[in-house]
């Protein structure tokens, strides 16, 4: 089967990978390459247990969790190179007394449901991650997160997607149409048709025409990422407080974020984001006001009109599929999606997960 895949950011990388394995020849189009919107300004948390998810988001983001670790080895096998991938679990950070009793309640409630997690008073908290913020009051511990070091996971997609014979096209998706009974792809330079057409293409995906179907509502949020650096790592584990994150890696960086902001396709890196941020991680690890400043990414994260993603056939236009709308969760979701999607223009039925991104819910 030959499939085009419209998007070459970690989920556009992602399911054309997982087609390839599965033996369809797979062509990936985009107009900058690989990994150059939303996934390049990612921390790569996978979260999915943070106060805060919808129900919704919390099923789709454990199943995503739960396919990891084969997924990480089944690239990395694939493209015969490491990925920096650590189950670290997250501290969620309480600064006062409120936010304490709400992660009390929410531990109890994941406990209840079968999840480890731990409450950390101020002592245990302050011997577990003694560069936190003596205002921290509590902390709770959930041991099963953990992050992916999102440039070697791209690295690694693109490398094993190539072997898999993966071609990658560098063009701009005009519009998806029918071409002699197949689902077809216009660009500037030619139109190509396939069998099956996936539109993965992030926050421009609403920018794509498709014939006989309406646009997917997605929309554009910037957000702005910093990489500081310690001469040794401040933090065993991802933390999460004071309205942000922080990541710290094995070679002493520290990601800190994010933004979220409604500023159109304005992918800057502004002062005013870099200083917030700064404040941000200052406040919960005073030790990084003395970091070297590595830099400042910004990338567009496609947020859907309920902020779930869009998954699922077109049921306007027959060998079209849509994966979009991940929002701050491409990551976390990329490998759910790519199985999802897979079985879908494969044959290989429909799984209950996609009963809750179902494209049809916005009518397309």
């Amino acid at each position: 089967m030959q499939v085009i895949v419209v998007g070459a950011g970690v989920v556009g990388c992602a399911i054309a990978y997982e087609l390839a394995a599965r033996g369809a020849a797979v062509r990936v189009i985009d107009p900058r390459g690989s990994g150059q919107g939303a996934t390049r300004a990612s921390a790569g948390m996978l979260a999915p247990y943070i106060e805060g998810h919808s129900a919704a988001l919390l099923q789709l983001g454990v199943a995503g969790l739960d396919q990891y670790e084969r997924f990480i080895g089944r690239v990395s096998a694939d493209a015969r190179r490491s990925i920096e991938y650590r189950r670290t679990g997250t501290l969620q950070v309480a600064r006062t007394d409120e936010e304490a009793r709400a992660l009390e309640r929410h531990g109890r409630a994941l406990a209840d449901s079968g999840v480890t997690a731990t409450m950390l008073d101020q002592g245990e908290l302050s011997r577990s991650e003694p560069a936190l913020t003596t205002e921290a009051r509590a902390a709770l511990l959930i041991p099963p997160h953990g992050y992916v070091r999102v440039a070697a996971l791209m690295e690694a997609l693109v490398g094993a997607g190539v072997n898999r014979g993966v071609q990658l096209v560098v063009a701009r998706a005009r519009r998806i149409a029918h071409l002699n009974g197949r689902a077809a792809v216009e660009t500037a330079e030619a139109t190509l048709d396939a069998d099956a057409v996936v539109l993965a293409a992030g926050s421009w995906s609403g920018g794509i025409p498709v014939d006989t179907a309406p646009s997917p509502p997605v929309r554009p949020v910037r957000g702005q990422i910093l990489q500081l650096r310690l001469p040794q790592p401040p933090l065993s584990r991802i933390v999460w407080g004071s309205g942000g994150y922080m990541v710290p890696w094995e070679d002493g960086s520290v990601l800190v974020g994010s933004t979220a902001e409604e500023v159109g396709f304005d992918e800057s890196v502004t002062a005013d984001g870099v200083r917030r941020l700064l404040e941000r991680a200052e406040r919960l690890v005073p030790a990084l006001g003395g970091a070297v400043f590595e830099g400042a990414r910004a990338g567009l994260r496609p947020a859907s009109t309920d902020e779930l993603p869009i998954i699922g056939p077109s049921k306007g236009m027959p060998g079209v599929f849509y994966a979009t709308g991940h929002y701050r969760n491409g990551v976390l979701l990329a490998p759910l999606t790519a199985s999802l999607v897979a079985d879908l223009v494969l044959g290989g039925g429909e799984r209950p997960e996609l009963q809750l991104v179902r494209p049809d819910r916005f009518g397309l």
